[in-house]
């Protein structure tokens, strides 16, 4: 069974990214998705290496951001891929079926598109206005989740685990929780407060 909190990484430097990945396993986060945008090829590359090591060490899923051939060339858990990136077809011909392939969604239409692609997880989002991810997708709101779960019950008899993203906060995970979603994925509210994660696992459970 998936964990029902993923920390996707955050910080401007090598160094910050590390730190606070490095945080959030010692915390108790059991799944790391690294995302650095706009990085150094070399310095991401590092980046992927060393977490996945630290990774290994705390039991921990890694997941890469993006990077199909960084995943495949260090042997991570497996990749998250966005509307924009590679499909989901080529990453499963490149790492297999026993790696974990993630993919964005933000519509109904979009979450059917990766059930037919047969993504392992879906990231659906944003839940709200979140500065942590450039050229933003339309806000969904609690409504939205509920409204795209209700559907899938309704027309869906298998449907991967879904995750709400984006401006998610401590207080939000009730109404969140309630509207049938399966977990979350976060990044500002453990980088600020790594103590948050047993919080969160709790109100998740």
């Amino acid at each position: 069974m998936y964990s029902k909190l993923q920390y996707i990484s955050q910080g401007n430097t090598l160094q910050e990214q590390q730190k606070n990945i490095q945080k959030a396993l010692e915390n108790g986060a059991d799944w790391i998705q690294i995302r650095w945008k706009n990085s150094m090829p070399d310095e991401l590359f590092l980046l992927c290496k060393n977490a996945l090591v630290s990774c290994r060490k705390y039991n921990a899923v890694c997941v890469i951001n993006d990077h199909i051939q960084i995943a495949k060339e260090l042997d991570a858990d497996g990749v998250h891929l966005g509307l924009n990136d590679d499909s989901i077809e080529k990453a499963k011909n490149i790492l297999g079926d026993s790696k974990i392939i993630g993919g964005t969604a933000n519509t109904i239409s979009d979450v059917l598109k990766r059930i037919e692609e047969g993504c392992d997880y879906i990231g659906l989002g944003p839940f709200r206005f979140t500065t942590t991810k450039e050229n933003l997708s339309p806000i969904l709101g609690l409504s939205g989740y509920g409204k795209i779960i209700q559907y899938l019950k309704e027309h869906q008899t298998k449907v991967p685990p879904i995750y709400a993203i984006g401006g998610i906060e401590l207080q939000d995970l009730e109404a969140v929780k309630a509207t049938g979603i399966y977990g979350i994925a976060v990044s500002g509210m453990i980088t600020q407060e790594p103590l948050n994660i047993q919080k969160i696992k709790e109100k998740l459970a």
